[in-house]
């Protein structure tokens, strides 16, 4: 018998995957169209770099990659592919700090309950892909040692216009937890990377500069808390910032994920607070994204991504490369049982299941599409290699080969699925009282 001062504990069962809020389910659509079309320009400039390369004018690919612009103070003086990786994909970072920091603060990803599970799969899908490479150049005694280990991170993140380009290609229906599931994954391991080559990956650490960086970024910060959004003082200041950061040693692209967190999310008060629309974050990532995926990342592909693959230092000379196998097996193993991995142990470990609209094959799909790795991975490569190395370059044939792999993978797996995502797709589409809110949502807040 139960006291009458003793009220009964529900069983409630927790879900994984379980469906976020209509308003977050419409923004992260919206987010994924964007990178969707971004990942198919990203697809195009790829095989324009590979196609280029490898053609009897390959010579003026690698002229234009090669041609230097630019001053030498703040060794300002870089290749137009440099200019690609530490400038243009400073934006591809800054719209990633904004994308982390609105999830966290604002998104369905406030509530640690909701958070934990595409955080703890996104730290597996780093930790053992790195763990197979290094285990894989170990091995390999002493053509696998040396500078070899230093690109144990290159398999470690993955890229989101890629992956979406692959679900476009396959025309999956992607139930929504699904699809915040994989674009919150993306973002924290692009955080996990730009943490990684700021601590590992810096060079020639120059404190002065480093620490005259922090006077643009403070103001930079502190306008747009005052909510300033006037591009003829926040755009200096940010460029300053990305030249001090650089000039530093530590990779300018840091530079970009500091002022994204620096912006806020909310609404302050005087302005109506968060009932009063969209926060300068939303404003800012609404302006920026087009210009991330549709022109920083695509150029940044084609200045990177352009390898020769053919003759005694191309495919087959990178596959008896321990760093090129390293990575084939880090991106195609390592990142579908790291994320499928820790998404069980951790469902099973707050005892939990997964939501009843998902089954665990569609994880593990998902879980395959993570090793598409091209962005972050060919950028570590270079910073881990140098540029235009022999290792650099098998380590780029090895991205190419183990991110198809993991994207033909995955689209086995989630074609068969295809039937059942139609089916989720139709459901949530229903509306049957007119209120605006698919049914499947039932009675949520739907700002």
């Amino acid at each position: 018998m139960v006291p009458r001062w003793r009220t009964p504990t529900p069983n409630i069962r927790l879900h994984s995957l379980a469906r976020g809020s209509f308003s977050e389910y419409r923004r992260i659509t919206e987010v994924l169209r964007k990178e969707t079309v971004g990942g198919a320009l990203l697809l195009a400039a790829t095989v324009v770099a590979l196609l280029w390369a490898n053609s009897p004018w390959s010579a003026g690919y690698f002229g234009l990659r090669d041609l230097h612009l630019g001053f030498e103070p703040w060794h300002l003086r870089l290749s137009l592919g440099e200019w690609a990786s530490d400038g243009l994909l400073a934006i591809f970072f800054f719209v990633a700090g904004l994308e982390l920091k609105r999830e966290f603060v604002a998104g369905d990803l406030r509530r640690p309950g909701t958070a934990i599970v595409p955080v703890v799969a996104a730290c597996g899908g780093v930790a053992l892909p790195a763990i197979i490479f290094t285990l894989v150049n170990v091995a390999a005694g002493p053509s696998g040692g040396g500078d070899a280990l230093r690109g144990w991170a290159v398999p470690t993140a993955t890229d989101i216009a890629f992956a979406l380009a692959v679900l476009a290609v396959i025309n999956t229906h992607l139930p929504a937890a699904l699809r915040t599931f994989l674009l919150t994954l993306a973002v924290v391991d692009d955080l996990i990377a730009i943490a990684i080559i700021a601590v590992f990956y810096a060079s020639s650490l120059n404190p002065a500069f480093l620490g005259l960086a922090i006077l643009p970024l403070a103001a930079f910060t502190w306008l747009v808390q005052r909510r300033v959004r006037s591009w003829y003082l926040l755009l200096p200041l940010a460029l300053l910032t990305w030249a001090l950061f650089h000039a530093s040693g530590i990779h300018a692209t840091v530079a970009g994920v500091l002022m994204g967190f620096a912006v806020p999310v909310i609404r302050s008060e005087k302005a109506g607070g968060p009932d009063a629309g969209p926060g300068l974050a939303e404003h800012f990532e609404h302006r920026f994204r087009p210009l991330s995926a549709g022109v920083a990342v695509p150029v940044f592909a084609f200045f990177s991504a352009g390898v020769h693959v053919g003759g005694p230092d191309g495919i087959g000379s990178a596959l008896s490369d321990p760093v090129a196998i390293g990575i084939v097996l880090a991106l195609v193993v390592g990142k579908a049982v790291g994320v499928f991995g820790s998404t069980w142990l951790v469902t099973k470990s707050r005892h939990a299941e997964l939501d009843s609209d998902l089954a665990w094959v569609d994880v593990f799909g998902l879980a395959l599409l993570a090793g598409v790795g091209f962005t972050v991975s060919l950028l570590v490569a270079g910073l881990a290699f140098g540029e235009g190395t022999l290792r650099d370059e098998h380590a780029k044939v090895a991205i190419l080969a183990g991110s198809l792999a993991a994207a033909v993978l995955a689209a086995v797996v989630l074609r068969a699925r295809n039937r059942h995502y139609r089916r989720l797709a139709a459901l949530e589409a229903v509306d049957a009282d007119g209120d605006g809110v698919p049914d499947a949502f039932g009675v949520e807040d739907v700002r």
